[in-house]
């Protein structure tokens, strides 16, 4: 089973991110070092979305977003996890 965290961006998402980066990437690294989190990234123009992809329980994945340095500080506006029905890997 897969889940996907989903974050809405703000709109000055880019010009606030650097000041908050090496914590989220610390983060998301160790998450990934464990496993957990497979990918992970926002999706370019415009910059409104992120998507992490996960295999972790949800309790962690939403342990993570609450977490996350960008959603403590509002450069995620909002955030869904939702499962992911992979049928190629």
């Amino acid at each position: 089973m897969h889940l996907v965290l989903e974050y809405a961006l703000a709109d000055d998402y880019l010009q606030r991110r650097e000041a908050l980066r090496g914590d989220h990437l610390a983060l998301a690294r160790a998450a990934h070092e464990r496993g957990e989190l497979l990918l992970a990234g926002a999706l370019p123009d415009p910059y409104d979305r992120a998507l992490l992809v996960w295999t972790a329980p949800r309790e962690m994945v939403q342990r993570f977003a609450e977490a996350d340095p960008y959603v403590v500080h509002g450069l995620v506006t909002s955030w869904t996890i939702r499962p992911w029905n992979v049928v190629i890997s």
